[in-house]
């Protein structure tokens, strides 16, 4: 496969949708898509400023003081200690590392990409850029002796689902089974809500309780732009098996993949802030607690969704009827077709609109049942 034989982007098929919902007398509540609506930390957004005076080439690798700040964040936050330079690597968001990384690994024709049933397609086009067959596939069980690349994702986008340490574990031996690497996005991981994770945080793939002493072909991925508000910085970073570092390290020299230099200095910064990750969660948590009792209340039924930026709901009808429906409260929100083919009843919502926009929208779905 080509790049000129991916199909068109998605989204462009919601755009009717749109347009019917920015019809609504009191406008459009977009929860189609997690992007950030919220200011970037001051102390971030300082950083970036003091740094502008970037007239060398960036470090691919990351400065010092960048990969000093992943390390210490894994320990401090993810329950990952023992992290070195050598163990971490910047990226340009992660997206990008999704949609390039089978082609980092030299995966092709007669590979198999696992990735979770309901997923962000980039696992997908990933795997079908260099040839390789996607698989979606949550039981280790089901994993073919082709796997080369296991996608996990966790808490899940677009579902909320949370892997514990038993299932991390499970799919980490099974990989190692295959010999294949075994890859967890982890990007809303700060984001717990129900359950356990209510007040246990949500384990890494690099967990000692996952790993042992042995992080050979795992790796974990993570973002800022969720929990910090950087989506616009493309502010992203993986960590854990130093051979795989390396070699993904050398590729990404010889491609031009560096982090600009005054992102990372900001990266930096608010990798030691936790203040502003906590306060960003208890905008989300507030956002959570008005959207989704008022879903229930019109009819929808949320799975998963125990962690995340989404609430996964559905109204036991395809999920174009829901959208058209939608559409007509002013409200738009992601079909579940574009998360594969698992789940064609269901909607994702995001948490990232302002107070007053998701108010409105709770407002909406109440009135629709009144």
């Amino acid at each position: 496969m080509a790049v000129r034989d991916l199909d068109d982007y998605p989204w462009d098929a919601v755009a009717p949708y749109a347009a019917r919902a920015k019809a609504h007398v009191d406008g459009i509540v977009d929860l189609s898509i997690g992007s950030p609506v919220d200011p970037t930390p001051g102390v971030v957004a300082a950083a970036l400023r003091d740094a502008t005076d970037a007239h060398a080439y960036p470090l691919t690798i990351g400065s010092p003081k960048l990969r000093e700040a992943i390390a210490g964040w894994y320990a401090r936050r993810r329950g990952v200690p023992g992290l070195t330079s050598a163990d971490v690597l910047p990226t340009i968001g992660s997206k990008e590392l999704v949609a390039l990384l089978p082609l980092l690994l030299d995966l092709g024709v007669g590979d198999v990409v696992v990735h979770p049933r309901a997923a962000y397609p980039t696992y997908e086009v990933g795997a079908k850029l260099v040839g390789a067959t996607p698989l979606a596939s949550d039981d280790p069980a089901e994993w073919p002796a082709q796997t080369r690349l296991i996608w996990l994702n966790t808490p899940g986008n677009p579902d909320g689902r949370v892997l514990d340490t038993e299932q991390l574990r499970a799919a980490v031996e099974r990989g190692r089974e295959l010999g294949a690497v075994v890859v967890s996005d982890e990007c809303y991981a700060e984001l717990g809500w129900d359950g356990r994770w209510a007040t246990e945080a949500v384990p890494s793939v690099l967990d000692p309780r996952v790993v042992g002493d042995d992080r050979a072909s795992v790796l974990s991925v993570y973002s800022l732009s969720k929990q910090s508000n950087l989506a616009g910085y493309r502010a992203a970073f993986l960590a854990g098996d130093p051979a795989l570092v390396a070699r993904l390290l050398t590729a990404r020299k010889h491609l031009g993949l560096m982090l600009p230099a005054p992102v990372q200095a900001a990266m930096a910064v608010a990798l030691n802030d936790d203040e502003h990750v906590a306060a960003q969660k208890e905008r989300y948590r507030s956002r959570r607690d008005v959207l989704r009792p008022a879903l229930e209340t019109a009819g929808f039924h949320i799975d998963h969704s125990e962690g995340g930026l989404y609430l996964w709901a559905t109204e036991g009808v395809d999920a174009w009827e829901s959208m058209d429906r939608l559409a007509d409260l002013g409200i738009l929100a992601g079909p579940g077709h574009f998360y594969g083919s698992h789940f064609p009843q269901h909607v994702r919502f995001s948490l990232t609109a302002s107070d007053e926009r998701i108010a409105a929208a709770a407002r909406r779905l109440r009135a629709r049942n009144s």
